[in-house]
């Protein structure tokens, strides 16, 4: 089933134009987010008393917190892309080894951007911005790759996975603004049009292999390598420092939060500190060999460093997780229905 609205780009004398093939039948926090209970009074009063009683409060946030926002998530139950489409996420090392694949990522990004960079923060991420003003949000660890917690005015925060708002150069390593190489696209593509279906969680959309053959990639402004978005890919790992430093801020908290995440264990992104890594990076066995050495980490690890520091653990996300057993409340409720309801004293 197909819940998703199409999107259709065309170029008219030098301008850019993105218009739905067809319409939306419901609103974007109906599309993606599944379904919830009635929130339960009792379990509201539990949360602001959490909250109330938090005075260094660590937050980490995943995928279902941008539902709201009309951003799809990959897990979901009938609504995530997982359910919707037989379609995954793009590779890192597929990428990086394959001009074809970067070709047709890019077609597909560039079609997808204009609507993905459109989403803005729903209730929960102005929840939490308002939590961070008013001195009660010790530091915010987000999972996704939308921005709209920097939107939502976030300060203290890690993007642990970073930012489709950012391009890097896998060359020099040079950092872009996104919507500097979407201008870029424009003028390399001037009469280039497509049609898709779908948007998903990284601004991919679906295209064709003949929509992108002659889709044209620029390079890197300063030495001419291929550019990639400044986002941990399916494969990729994380950079250990950022880890560390998501570490060491859940010790210095005294409490810790997990809204819209199910801290599974990701078939994407893993974060390796393997010494034999540049050795075997041409072959996924490195991924069986990181995970015997038990060296892959996931959302679930900080919540081991927050119990192993017997820190209280909340969870609220709509169905269940893998740290409910771990949590002293958990609560499966829209983030953006309960969220503004917790005063932040």
């Amino acid at each position: 089933m197909r819940m998703s609205c199409g999107l259709t780009y065309r170029s008219m004398k030098s301008r850019w134009i993105t218009k739905l093939s067809r319409p939306c039948s419901h609103g974007p926090m109906g599309l993606f987010v599944p379904p919830s209970p009635p929130l339960d009074p009792k379990k509201v009063k539990e949360l602001q008393r959490f909250i109330t009683l938090s005075k260094k409060l660590l937050v980490m946030t995943g995928a279902g917190i941008s539902t709201e926002s009309g951003i799809p998530d990959y897990r979901s139950e009938k609504v995530g892309l997982y359910a919707r489409t037989d379609r995954r996420p793009i590779q890192h090392v597929d990428f990086v080894r394959s001009a074809p694949i970067r070709q047709r990522y890019w077609a597909r990004n560039f079609v997808g951007w204009p609507q993905f960079s459109a989403h803005q923060p729903n209730p929960a991420h102005w929840a939490l911005s308002n939590w961070e003003k008013r001195g009660k949000l010790h530091w915010l660890v987000t999972q996704n790759v939308d921005a709209l917690h920097t939107k939502a005015g976030n300060q203290r925060l890690t993007e642990l996975h970073g930012c489709m708002h950012r391009v890097l150069c896998l060359n020099c390593g040079e950092q872009t603004p996104r919507g500097l190489l979407q201008e870029r696209f424009q003028d390399l593509n001037p009469s280039w049009s497509a049609e898709a279906q779908g948007v998903a969680p990284d601004g991919d959309v679906f295209l064709s292999e003949e929509q992108v053959q002659t889709f044209q990639v620029p390079s890197c402004v300063r030495c001419g390598g291929p550019l990639k978005p400044d986002v941990v890919f399916f494969g990729d790992t994380v950079n250990p420092d950022k880890v560390d430093f998501v570490h060491r801020r859940v010790r210095e908290a005294d409490s810790l939060l997990v809204v819209g995440s199910s801290l599974q264990v990701p078939d994407s992104v893993k974060v390796v500190n393997c010494p034999l890594l540049p050795l075997i990076w041409t072959s996924f066995s490195w991924i069986s060999l990181c995970f015997r050495s038990g060296q892959v980490y996931s959302g679930y690890r900080f919540i081991l460093t927050a119990r192993e520091k017997k820190l209280p653990i909340a969870i609220l996300n709509i169905g269940p997780t893998r740290s409910d057993d771990l949590a002293c409340l958990k609560l499966n409720s829209r983030c953006g229905e309960l969220l503004p309801l917790i005063v932040p004293h």
